[in-house]
């Protein structure tokens, strides 16, 4: 009997062994694995920080649902484009609204410019360049879901309006990480384009 339940015990410890070495490299492999798109931090206190942006190529696509435009624009960088070129992920991607329509953003690597980029081949993906500026970001970490979005954006957008800063256009969505990620580990912002005198 004695022997029965060692014999448990360790299977429940290979398992946790196997699960811990599974789940943890996971959780960190999106953070690391990407080029994130660059920046310069022009002032930070304890809420946000104020980053200098320069263009960036993206694609975009219009939201008809997030899971749809997600897979529109993973099959562009699988290869879905007129050179079949496979393309590195970056982070963030981004989730903006314009003219009440949202649409999801995935930027290219920095070796690509407007010229260079592939043409999709998918006619509701497009290519884009988003505007350089001074924008304010907010991190906060587990599910990206909208609702921790609304939340954080709103703390921002209250800071941000105390400070007497200027709020162009509205709130983005940038989330850094990949499904497998655990909540804890993820690391999601809620951004503003703002006016720097």
């Amino acid at each position: 009997m004695k022997k029965k339940s060692t014999i448990n015990l360790n299977k429940i410890i290979l398992k946790i062994i196997f699960f811990i070495y599974l789940i943890f490299p996971l959780a960190y492999s999106s953070a690391m694995a990407y080029e994130e798109n660059d920046y310069r931090i022009i002032k930070k206190n304890e809420i946000y920080e104020i980053r200098k942006y320069s263009d960036r190529v993206a694609v975009q696509a219009m939201q008809d649902n997030q899971n749809s435009s997600f897979r529109k624009l993973f099959k562009y960088i699988s290869g879905e484009n007129l050179t079949s070129e496979k393309i590195d992920m970056t982070t963030p991607v981004t989730q903006t609204k314009e003219q009440n329509k949202f649409f999801m953003q995935f930027y290219l690597p920095s070796k690509f410019n407007k010229k260079t980029t592939p043409i999709p081949t998918n006619s509701d993906v497009e290519i884009v360049t988003m505007s350089g500026g001074f924008f304010a970001a907010i991190q906060y970490s587990g599910r990206s879901t909208d609702k921790n979005f609304f939340k954080h954006s709103k703390i921002l957008k209250d800071k941000l309006l105390e400070d007497k800063i200027k709020i162009i256009g509205n709130s983005i969505k940038a989330t850094y990480n990949g499904p497998f990620t655990l909540p804890a580990f993820r690391r999601n912002e809620a951004m503003y384009e703002i006016e720097l005198n």
